[in-house]
């Protein structure tokens, strides 16, 4: 009998009619109430019979498991006299070969491949996660020791226990589908068994993109980030496919080089040749034997990697992580839970604190600023489809601030048939890394993916890049881009003038004046001298001002370069703090007016 038609005629137990609506899972015809507590009256003979005989099954050869099934079924129906049809008989049969060789009622789950996650929650109470949405399933587990007998058959081939002392566990299946299982003390309704399906074949960016999950040409874009080595990390809230994008993003690291992932439980599925596999593993019963991921990071650098793969960082091995970015194995990769770029570098803030050493909060976070280039953040929308939403910049750290910028954006544009429509667009940034591609000999298409070109008469804001590879390799490129901020504008209007902010810009080089606040303030006047002046007006005619300071505390030293340019009765006026945009651009003062004409 196949697999499917096994989940299509599977039924639960009579004594669940308080578990609420069921998910429709078999053929309009179907046995009667009484018929089906009496074959399960069955069931339960026979699972009693194969949990008491568990042990003696072990030296059964597969080939011969079969066989001993029908003489168990045969016995048992026999010993009781019950009457069955041959389907009936058969159907016992199947479902007791799955309990001895395979995962019980999960075996037809686990074959269907429409279905991405199985949540087990005791033995009544059974979900699945099919297109987004979850829906319960009629299958059920005979009793608890029955889920339990699951359980071990899942973590005894890879070496982990699940008891009382020990009553959670994370494994995986043959098939590389991730498994977590919890029970009693901890679980308060039975055994819970939760299955992370993944497909026998790795989804591919082809697929990706039929999936909507982003465009062929965001992938492109990613495809040339992970080709010239940029860091990144993929984000996002449980279930928002960040391994399925981190496996996508793994295949484009050139054939040639070597690749040592670190897991959990090993999830990645990889297809290059050189590509090492390392897994963590739990304490034995005496406590001992623990080898974390901090562990096999560290040793993974003795390994002589080109790249390190983390599945997940969760908490101290983050700091690891980091340090391998900024030492050689550029072009490394992890994931980590977060909703949103900024907070997924808030959450490494937290993971390199939870390995206890007290770390200034701002050499964490210059750590991180150097580490990271791109966070690729994917969510699961309303219609539980999986998109990347956000590809953001890390490009910099300022007054304790890490520094970012949305590269793309995903924009939703209406919802069609309850499906979100939109699709990532270029937010008019143009990303620091972008010589890197240059530097490392990556052609780009035709418009550069939508990011807006270099222009020398509309400059962006000043945005340095990444001092770990910017000093040795972009020699001879193209300077930084000047200030778009600070240039003012005047407008003339009822005999007044009115000056916008003005920026501490050299008019010669178009560059932020360095030095401290008053050779700031220098500069702030003589280009706004100049722009009065443009303007019919002049510093003299001045009657209200307004200052953005970056720093409060200098407004004494601010005022005093101030009050030589206006001696006197000095312009009325108050003073603002100073904008995000002006104070990336290097500004310590900006400073706008209005003069008569």
């Amino acid at each position: 009998m196949s697999l499917l038609r096994r989940a299509e005629r599977a039924r639960r137990p009579a004594d669940t009619a308080d578990a609420g609506p069921v998910a429709p899972a078999g053929p309009p015809a179907r046995p009667s109430q009484a018929r089906e507590q009496f074959l399960q009256e069955i069931r339960l003979r026979l699972q009693q019979e194969v949990i008491s005989a568990s042990g003696s099954f072990q030296d059964v050869p597969p080939t011969e498991i079969r066989g001993t099934m029908e003489g168990i079924v045969d016995r048992i129906i026999g010993l009781h006299g019950f009457a069955v049809t041959r389907d009936e008989r058969l159907r016992l049969i199947e479902e007791l070969v799955d309990d001895v060789t395979g995962l019980g009622p999960l075996e037809p789950l686990l074959h269907d491949e429409t279905i991405t996650e199985v949540m087990v929650n005791g033995p009544r109470r059974v979900y699945i996660e099919r297109g987004g949405k979850i829906q319960r399933v009629d299958v059920a587990f005979q009793s608890d020791e029955h889920l339990k007998l699951i359980i071990d058959r899942i973590i005894s081939p890879i070496g982990r226990r699940i008891d009382e002392s020990s009553p959670r566990v994370d494994a995986r299946l043959p098939d590389g589908s991730r498994v977590n299982a919890v029970i009693e003390p901890l679980s308060l309704v039975g055994p819970v068994i939760t299955i992370r399906k993944f497909a026998a074949k790795p989804f591919t960016v082809d697929d990706l993109v039929r999936f909507g999950t982003a465009t062929a040409e965001m992938f492109g874009f990613l495809k040339a980030c992970v080709e010239a080595r940029l860091n990144l990390f993929v984000s996002g809230g449980t279930g928002s496919g960040k391994t399925t994008t981190l496996n996508v993003l793994s295949s484009f690291i050139p054939e040639e080089e070597r690749i040592i992932t670190i897991e959990d439980a090993a999830e990645l599925q990889l297809r290059q040749a050189h590509v090492v596999t390392l897994e963590s593993r739990p304490p034995n019963l005496e406590g001992e034997g623990e080898i974390t991921i901090r562990d096999l990071l560290r040793n993974a650098l003795h390994m002589r990697p080109d790249r390190i793969i983390v599945g997940e960082c969760r908490s101290g091995e983050a700091l690891d992580m980091l340090q391998a970015m900024t030492t050689g194995q550029d072009g490394s990769l992890s994931t980590g839970h977060s909703n949103s770029p900024r907070d997924m570098l808030r959450r490494l803030e937290t993971m390199v604190l939870m390995t206890g050493y007290e770390l200034p909060l701002r050499a964490i976070r210059e750590q991180i600023a150097s580490a990271v280039d791109l966070i690729v953040h994917t969510a699961r929308l309303r219609d539980g489809s999986r998109k990347i939403v956000n590809i953001t910049e890390v490009y910099g750290i300022e007054e304790d601030e890490i520094l970012t910028e949305d590269i793309f954006a995903f924009e939703q544009t209406g919802v069609r048939d309850g499906k979100v429509e939109g699709m990532l667009k270029p937010t008019g940034i143009r990303p620091t890394f972008m010589p890197k591609f240059r530097v490392s000999g990556i052609e780009l298409p035709p418009g550069e993916f939508g990011i807006p070109a270099e222009d020398p008469a509309r400059p962006g804001p000043a945005r340095p890049g990444k001092g770990r590879w910017v000093a040795g390799e972009t020699a001879g490129l193209p300077h930084a881009a000047r200030p778009s901020v600070g240039l003012g504008r005047a407008v003339a209007a009822g005999g007044m003038v009115y000056v916008s902010s003005i920026g501490p810009v050299d008019a010669e080089t178009g560059r932020v004046v360095s030095g401290e606040i008053r050779e700031q303030t220098r500069q702030c006047l003589r280009n706004l001298k100049e722009r009065l002046e443009a303007a019919g007006s002049s510093l003299d005619k001045v009657v209200w001002a307004n200052w953005s300071l970056r720093d409060p505390a200098e407004f004494d030293a601010f005022n005093e370069e101030w009050v030589r340019w206006f001696p006197g009765d000095t312009p009325i006026g108050q003073g603002t703090l100073m904008p995000p945009l002006q104070r990336r651009a290097g500004f310590r003062i900006s400073i706008g007016v209005i003069a008569e004409a």
